[in-house]
């Protein structure tokens, strides 16, 4: 393994501010964008007319629970301008989310947004130990998904040089890693795996041995800690954790240390809540519950109070790493891809979780979620490790302890029995970008 720990702090002005301060600097903040969004956006002029409520109701922290919440639907909802907090002539960029669940929604950046979220991506990358020399394979898409192009701004600011080669490609990613002796790797930690596969198995390059890849920066999907050991057992490298979505910046609203103990949220420009999905109210420190993001310093398309439908919890402890801003627990999924059955919940990063417990196991498995007669069914359908698959020959007969071992974790880990089918290595689909592991027929049929 490569060597670790080797982060530092690009604002430390910021990044270590003391808690009063901080606190302080936010409440001028949110004073300033309650009252910017109320003054230019209709939405949220109505939303305060409703509750009850004006800007000058809103003084302190505390206060920001006045607020109603936004949600997804109101993005989509006043598509393609509704949102927009200023003149088209200050925008200089526009993204849009993909639409595959609703209309899409925008995302607008004036010349004060690129420089607050090229700065956040800087700090991503200096938490990890990213320096000048340092090359960055950009592996994330390119385009109307804002995750290509927020690493590749924060990259530029920090002063680290980019190859810029979108997703996809993977023969070609492991080539020109080779060639241009890339330093850091960004995309999604399905996606990093593959990559680890793909050199070992297609290619018989030795990533750890005959790459330079030293630090990769995964997002865009929740994964488990299991995977995180599996991708650093592949590629050789250091894995941090990040997340952001594009309502609130992009990619940058957080990112892990090399403590890995947590993800530090940005919070002199994203103030984060966490509440019972179900209600509304907020949990205590250090419970689980739905991240609600607040843009403190975004011009083109603020937000207040976004409900994220990701679930996670909240630290104010100080880091070791020297940190005092807030930390993030690993996202475990989102509110509304929990799953349900035979009445027992739970999300499909804890099927990962178990599944890779198990030795001989490999990242690539499919959630099938069935109703063939009364009673839900889930199966897993699952591939061994290569060199398992290859020991007994493709017998797959000759795993039934795996498939066993397999259906015990499971049935510990999330309190419900799986049926566990093997499939023969290889045969499951490989992603480019965000996996996609469940298949629900219930909802199909």
């Amino acid at each position: 393994m490569k060597r670790r720990g080797d982060g530092w702090i690009f604002q430390p002005k910021y990044e270590t501010m003391s808690r009063e301060k901080l606190e302080k600097l936010q409440e001028e903040r949110l004073r300033k964008i309650v009252r910017y969004c109320y003054e230019r956006i209709p939405l949220y002029k109505q939303k305060f007319k409703e509750a009850g409520i004006t800007p000058d109701d809103i003084k302190t922290l505390e206060d920001l629970r006045k607020i109603p919440f936004t949600v997804k639907n109101d993005l989509r909802d006043a598509y393609p301008y509704g949102m927009l907090a200023t003149s088209l002539d200050n925008v200089l960029e526009l993204h849009a989310s993909s639409g595959t669940t609703g209309h899409p929604t925008t995302c607008a950046y004036t010349k004060n947004d690129f420089e607050v979220w090229s700065t956040v991506m800087a700090r991503i990358y200096a938490s990890a130990g990213a320096r000048k020399g340092d090359i960055v394979q950009n592996a994330y898409g390119y385009g109307l998904f804002t995750g290509g192009l927020g690493f590749h701004y924060g990259a530029l600011k920090l002063g680290v040089a980019v190859l810029p080669i979108s997703a996809g490609e993977t023969e070609r990613q492991i080539r020109l890693a080779k060639e241009y002796g890339t330093t850091i790797l960004t995309c999604t930690p399905t996606y990093a795996a593959h990559l680890g596969e793909y050199a070992r198995e297609k290619l018989g390059i030795d990533p750890e041995k005959e790459l330079k890849w030293r630090i990769g920066l995964f997002g865009a999907e929740a994964w488990s800690e299991e995977l995180r050991q599996r991708i650093e057992e592949l590629l050789g490298l250091e894995a941090f954790d990040i997340y952001g979505l594009s309502e609130i910046i992009g990619p940058g609203v957080s990112v892990e240390c090399p403590q890995h103990n947590g993800l530090h949220i940005y919070e002199d420009h994203f103030l984060a809540e966490v509440i019972v999905p179900s209600t509304g109210e907020l949990v205590n420190e250090g419970e689980v519950g739905e991240l609600v993001l607040t843009t403190l310093t975004r011009e083109a398309t603020p937000q207040l109070r976004f409900r994220t439908g990701d679930l996670t919890k909240l630290t104010t402890d100080e880091c070791e790493c020297g940190r005092t801003i807030a930390r993030m627990g690993r996202v475990i999924g989102r509110a509304d891809d929990m799953l349900k059955v035979r009445g027992v919940k739970f999300w499909p990063s804890t099927v990962e979780h178990a599944l890779l417990m198990v030795e001989g196991v490999s990242q690539n498995y499919e959630i099938v979620i069935d109703r063939p007669a009364e009673l839900d069914v889930m199966i897993l359908r699952v591939e061994p490790r290569k060199e398992l698959f290859e020991k007994v020959g493709g017998d797959l007969s000759k795993l039934e302890w795996l498939r066993e071992e397999i259906s015990n974790s499971v049935k510990s880990v999330t309190m419900v029995k799986a049926h566990v089918e093997l499939v023969p290595y290889g045969s499951l689909p490989r992603s480019m970008g965000k996996a996609k592991r469940v298949k629900d027929l219930r909802k199909e049929g």
